[in-house]
């Protein structure tokens, strides 16, 4: 998969990103003709916990884009100290520059639903329109707070020496980030992905970044307040917020005062809820939330797309092949055994 560098206001960052069109699990350019679909990751896990959206024939009747934030995955580029919603709205809108991607429809979950709206709000000629998978609250509650704090803390303890990672503390970290993302579900596809995420981090969250860490995984969520009526109201797309039902770090009255904020301001708004899905609902619910992004981007679509093709495969799959995890046993149940 392949790298675009370029010079934002953030610094030079080279972005490891992922193309597929209805044809091609891994393109080198979208397809013109057809609408475009930007996917933007949470903090933790990157691009690859879109397997289940790449993997959907309906959705791959659309150009489909991924990338990789700062500090996640394969991308190379340092996180400056003042890194927040701004400037992480920033590192995408110059990567859809360097690109040459045109207006698309964003979708985002958790801190990529933060930066969508942001990318919104400072760039609406970009955005078509946005699909917020478990969006952030209008500020961070003080226990999720806390519970961020104490995953980087673990993160933190087990890069002490920076010769042996302490694997305890790192399974700590694991298993918090695991209880947050997906109430602690081990799934033949979460495993699959928790092995692929772990050596990026290890690779991305030494002894000497752990300061930008804590920047992406706690000061971006805690430093952060409700955006001003007059900053929503250049937002020039509608928007469909998605809340998971069994979400532990955000119940659904958070999703509603968004909701409530957002059209107070005038902007076209949906809220749809999934019962029983975690906070990362798309990993483990995809099926409901890819009909709702879908048809999200049909209805504010003009012109013809073609049908879906039963036979797509998604650009991951190999990675997750190579972790034990194959088609069949996406919708497995299930494991309770943990292995690093």
């Amino acid at each position: 998969m392949p790298h675009v560098s370029t010079n934002t206001p953030n610094g030079p960052a080279s972005f490891h990103y992922t193309i597929s069109t209805p044809s091609k699990a891994s393109a080198t350019e979208i397809l013109p003709s057809l609408p475009t679909v930007l996917f933007l990751h949470p903090v933790y896990v990157a691009q690859q916990i879109y397997h289940p959206q790449f993997s959907d024939p309906n959705m791959r009747r659309f150009n489909l884009v991924a990338l990789d934030a700062r500090l996640h995955g394969k991308t190379v580029g340092d996180v400056p100290e003042g890194f927040r919603r701004p400037e992480a709205a920033e590192d995408v809108y110059y990567f859809m520059e360097a690109l040459g991607l045109p207006a698309c429809h964003v979708v985002g979950l958790s801190m990529g639903a933060c930066v969508s709206l942001q990318l919104a709000v400072a760039h609406p000629e970009k955005v078509l329109s946005l699909s917020m998978i478990s969006p952030l609250p209008l500020e961070e509650p003080e226990d999720v707070a806390d519970g961020r704090n104490e995953i980087y803390e673990c993160w933190a303890e087990s890069q002490s020496d920076v010769d042996m990672p302490d694997n305890e503390a790192l399974l700590d970290a694991v298993c918090g980030a695991l209880q947050l993302g997906f109430n602690g579900q081990q799934t033949p596809m979460i495993q699959a992905m928790i092995q692929m995420t772990v050596p990026d981090a290890l690779r991305n969250w030494t002894h000497s970044r752990l300061e930008q860490f804590h920047t992406v995984s706690v000061k971006f969520f805690c430093d952060r307040k409700p955006h001003s009526v007059d900053l929503i109201q250049r937002i020039k797309c509608p928007i469909t917020l998605i809340h998971c039902g069994a979400d532990i770090a955000y119940p659904v009255h958070f999703t509603e005062e968004l909701r409530d904020r957002l059209q107070g301001a005038g902007m076209d708004v949906k809220l749809s809820c999934i019962p029983d899905a975690p906070h990362f609902g798309s990993v483990t619910n995809p099926a409901e939330v890819n009909k709702i992004i879908v048809d999200s981007i049909l209805v504010n679509t003009k012109g013809p797309v073609p049908p879906s093709n039963p036979n797509v495969v998604s650009p991951f799959e190999s990675d997750f092949a190579k972790q034990g995890c194959s088609r069949s046993d996406e919708d497995s149940s299930d494991d309770d055994s943990f292995i690093f």
